[in-house]
């Protein structure tokens, strides 16, 4: 090898490491969203699913609560 190509060996590795020292946050910053994105969609997916088994197990019997409210308001509409 000559001074030529080894000058020309260098340029070229030079030019390789700047590539990748610009590169290397791009793909880091990708690969972190990707992880973001992916917790979100199976927090997603897992907040779903508490809200259908919520919605299944609930009783459709009124609560006492309920119950005594329509009581007064019935009470109130006979007596008026």
């Amino acid at each position: 090898m000559n001074a030529n190509q080894i000058e020309a060996l260098i340029g070229m590795l030079a030019v390789v490491a700047l590539f990748a020292i610009m590169v290397l946050p791009a793909l880091i910053g990708a690969a972190h969203d990707r992880r973001v994105d992916r917790e979100i969609r199976e927090a997603q997916d897992h907040l779903e699913e508490m809200k259908d088994q919520k919605s299944s197990s609930r009783s459709t019997v009124p609560s006492t609560a309920t119950w005594y409210a329509e009581g007064r308001r019935s009470k109130k509409l006979v007596s008026s």
